[in-house]
């Protein structure tokens, strides 16, 4: 049985490039540009239409997501770093920025503006979301080496 582990592959978000999208109230995207489509695997089609949630990392705690929303909801902007999984079910880290635009005084849709980070900060706040996720959701990300047996017996238990 032949399996691989895609979600350890790391695509870096090259230096001076801007990843932009914007969304309509509920998440759906309604604009990608070229560099969101190329870092994250999809083509920009296969973008709009979507909940943003589709590159949503399994890594990244619920409550940083609430406090997105919660944030957006009190008409502030949002800023902070996220680890986003890409078509092929890897992943890039960002520093976003997400904020509402806003029609004659009328919130209109969300933009979401993001750039590179540095590895120093990706593995901080590795660690700083992993402790999130224990304390909060009592799971755990565990890397675990098995035998081609033992993961079939456990590939019929799920």
């Amino acid at each position: 049985m032949d399996r691989t582990f895609d979600m350890f592959i790391e695509t870096q978000v090259p230096e001076h490039v801007e990843i932009i999208s914007r969304t309509d109230l509920s998440g759906v995207i309604t604009y990608a540009n070229e560099t969101f489509a190329k870092i994250s695997g999809y083509e920009v089609n296969d973008l709009i239409g979507k909940p943003h949630n589709i590159v949503r990392h399994p890594d990244m705690p619920k409550s940083v997501f609430s406090d997105i929303w919660e944030t957006l909801g009190r008409g502030e902007s949002w800023q902070g770093y996220v680890k986003n999984k890409r078509k092929d079910n890897g992943y890039y880290w960002v520093y976003a920025n997400v904020s509402g635009v806003y029609k004659n005084g009328e919130l209109v849709e969300y933009k979401s503006l993001r750039s590179p980070i540095d590895k120093e900060t990706e593995l901080k706040m590795q660690n700083t979301y992993d402790a999130l996720r224990k304390s909060e959701e009592q799971s755990s990300r565990v890397v675990l080496y098995v035998t081609d047996e033992q993961l079939d017996q456990i590939a019929k238990l799920l």
